[in-house]
């Protein structure tokens, strides 16, 4: 007797779901090769799919490297929104409200280890990509997290909590001063650091960035 399993052909997946099965395959194979030793026949091979499938959804590897970045990114940003949100929506204690925002900030190094795999790769090709690639990624992803940072630093500048003429700016340095030393020491994630080491470089930094922008109490 013939099961059903062998009788019973399986089901075809959709076009959605085959663009899905590609750019999770190529975000795995870019991150783990680069972009120049990736090819298409490995990332055919992760997907499940021809090669001829990949070129009928997209029209050559550097268009599928974009189209990953940028989703890739657009995830990171939208993380970053979130906490943005999350954390500063009602600030009652400076440094503990910012602590929480530079901690959450960092755990998107681990939450989206598969894309910063792909920033260590893209950070190591950059002289090798096109100029327009890299901005669009800085433009979908980390200047869009960035200004609304930045915005919202504005507002607690505008409610007297920051001295922050300059609220962009302000927002750089916030990031320079909790989120840099934890990404360059996990070397973007790829060897995280332990939640005590994480704590007190965020608490540091947290502390510094409130000594230059505080707002002090007129006299």
């Amino acid at each position: 007797m013939t099961s059903q399993d062998e009788t019973t052909p399986r089901p075809r997946r959709g076009l959605a779901e085959k663009r899905q099965a590609i750019t999770r395959a190529a975000r795995t194979v870019f991150g783990r090769d680069g972009y120049t030793r990736a090819g298409i026949d490995a990332i055919a091979a992760e997907a499940g799919v021809s090669t001829r499938t990949i070129y009928n959804h997209f029209a050559g590897k550097e268009l599928l490297f974009q189209t990953v970045v940028q989703e890739s990114a657009g995830q990171v940003r939208d993380a970053h929104l979130e906490v943005i949100g999350r954390t500063l929506a009602k600030v009652t204690d400076l440094e503990a409200d910012f602590t929480a925002l530079g901690l959450a900030w960092v755990s998107a190094l681990t939450e989206f280890a598969d894309h910063f795999a792909l920033v260590r790769q893209i950070n190591a090709e950059a002289g090798h990509l096109p100029k327009a690639l890299l901005d669009a990624w800085q433009q979908t992803g980390p200047r869009r997290a960035m200004a609304e940072l930045g915005n919202r630093f504005g507002e607690l500048a505008a409610q007297g909590l920051l001295d922050a003429p300059d609220p962009a700016r302000a927002a750089q340095h916030f990031v320079l001063l909790t989120g840099t030393e934890v990404t360059q020491r996990s070397y973007w994630g790829a060897h995280p650091l332990t939640g005590q080491e994480t704590t007190e470089i965020i608490t540091a930094g947290v502390q510094a960035f409130l000594r230059a922008y505080a707002a002090r109490p007129a006299h």
